[in-house]
């Protein structure tokens, strides 16, 4: 009886494998790999978009570094991120403790008004805020009303308070999605953990460093990470608000990119700008990943 043919123990071959990911792969190079590329090879020349370039290694990136304008934007972007993810985030662990492990009547309402910046196109979301933020916008008309009229003035005009004024609205739409995220994690977290908790005599707020904050983490950093690139890369709330004024008062890198390739014709030093700011969006996050996974 001759015996039956064996199966070849090698397994599909690697090129299997790729052929499944090609597509994917093949669509990421041409969208994200080559027009990242091609950044890097603008950003070592000189041009105006127009004429012919020349080649000056790293003197845009030197640039980035010495030019107090452009270091005022980054330092503007690391403002932003206290209000963009720090502050959404401490805000968002409270409402979703509230939300998920409150007892109340009109929770799905009240998640979903949390929710509803998300959901608003940002261009609409600065025009809003730029009416309320006006010398005769509702803003003013609060502090007038509570007898604060002397702190009014017009918020995205004035040196000091125009970049908080636009990290608070920073805050008002990342919160909605940093609460959705917490509130995700918290759900997961078995019941029995408070009982038993609470059994040992504990109260809300130990609770909530005993087992709530640990037990969201993961949620956390992923948190912590989108809020960070929004912080870093927002351009239209602050083209749509303030056009990076008064002076250079709210600029920030991505505003910088515009300004310089499609007002000033300095394409290839916009290009640094946008490389520089890449690398940073991609070092910050990795930091965060890496902290979150330690601990």
């Amino acid at each position: 009886m001759a015996d039956p043919p064996r199966r070849s123990r090698l397994g599909p071959s690697p090129w299997h494998a790729l052929a499944y990911v090609a597509p994917a792969l093949v669509v990421y190079a041409a969208f994200v790999l080559y027009p990242l590329g091609r950044a890097v090879h603008l950003s070592l020349f000189d041009w105006d978009g127009l004429t012919l370039a020349t080649f000056v290694g790293l003197g845009n990136y030197v640039e980035v570094v010495t030019d107090g304008d452009l270091r005022a934007a980054f330092g503007h972007a690391l403002v932003l991120i206290v209000f963009f993810a720090l502050l959404p985030t401490g805000i968002g662990l409270v409402l979703a403790t509230l939300l998920t492990r409150a007892r109340m009547r009109g929770l799905p309402f009240f998640r979903t008004v949390v929710f509803l910046p998300q959901v608003v196109a940002m261009v609409v979301v600065g025009v809003a805020w730029r009416q309320l933020y006006a010398p005769d916008g509702s803003v003013n008309d609060l502090l007038t009303l509570v007898g604060l009229g002397g702190v009014a003035r017009a918020w995205l005009g004035d040196p000091v308070f125009a970049l908080p004024a636009v990290g608070v609205v920073g805050t008002w739409v990342q919160t909605g999605l940093v609460t959705v995220l917490l509130m995700a994690g918290i759900s997961r977290i078995p019941d029995q953990l408070y009982e038993a908790a609470r059994l040992d005599g504990a109260g809300p707020v130990r609770e909530f460093f005993a087992i709530t904050l640990p037990s969201v983490r993961a949620e956390i950093a992923v948190a912590l990470t989108l809020t960070v690139i929004a912080a870093l890369k927002t351009f239209d709330l602050i083209y749509i608000t303030t056009g990076g004024g008064p002076g250079n008062r709210t600029s920030v890198p991505s505003f910088e990119v515009y300004n310089r390739a499609f007002r000033l014709g300095e394409v290839g030093s916009a290009a640094a700008v946008g490389v520089t700011l890449t690398v940073i969006i991609f070092a910050v996050n990795l930091a965060v990943v890496r902290i979150g996974e330690r601990r």
